[in-house]
């Protein structure tokens, strides 16, 4: 006799995490916020501009406080250390991802079917994956961290929630995972750059997996 596997937990809730993503630091006086957020955008102009200049390998707090006209200190205390400040960079490029399925228009925002938001969301997380892959890469340190994120959460949680609402049925949290695997950023670099496949059949590939689980275009 085989003992059954327990359940898994639900996604985590859309809301929830969401609010997640933002957290003001803890006891910061309120009149600091808003310099401290001045500095922060400072601090990320300008190492967006050193990115787009010399790459991720090559972008160090010392180049970022150069480039901002600050000393290295305060970039130090701002991100901690050079991937607190990845981490940082990518977290705004994934803000706009995020409000394009969460709040932007359809067909990947609200007011389209679900299953419809389910085959505009792929593409658009493919793409954004490529444009951003060197930064993401930098950014991970511990290849566990990426499932426990909050915007991997918040990724898991709103495919969860689309499949919910096209009646897919069965493991529907193993099959969001399946999916959000199948546009990691490390396998649609590898497949687009490395064996050259066209972006077009990647996206194709989505498509397919979705139509398998029974999501219609």
């Amino acid at each position: 006799m085989t003992a059954s596997l327990p359940p898994l937990p639900g996604p985590p809730d859309v809301g929830k995490v969401r609010a997640d993503l933002t957290l003001a630091p803890v006891g910061e006086p309120e009149q600091l916020r808003a310099d401290a957020a001045r500095n922060r955008a400072l601090l990320l102009d300008a190492a967006s501009r050193l990115l787009a200049h010399c790459g991720a390998a090559n972008l160090t707090m010392e180049s970022v406080a150069a480039a901002a006209g600050v000393g290295k200190g305060t970039v130090f205390r701002r991100f901690k250390d050079r991937t607190g400040l990845l981490i940082a960079l990518l977290d705004h490029r994934e803000t706009l991802l995020q409000a394009a399925f969460l709040s932007g228009p359809p067909p990947m925002g609200p007011g389209a079917a679900a299953a419809e938001r389910l085959h505009a969301f792929g593409p658009a997380v493919m793409r954004h994956e490529l444009d951003h892959h060197e930064l993401i890469l930098a950014s991970r340190t511990d290849p566990l961290r990426g499932y426990t994120v909050p915007a991997y959460r918040l990724r898991l949680s709103h495919v969860g929630m689309l499949l919910r609402e096209a009646r897919v049925e069965g493991e529907r949290e193993l099959i969001a995972h399946t999916l959000l695997g199948s546009i990691d950023a490390t396998l649609v670099h590898h497949l687009a750059c490395q064996r050259g496949v066209p972006v077009e059949r990647l996206e194709q590939g989505w498509h397919d997996l979705l139509t398998r689980h029974g999501v219609a275009r």
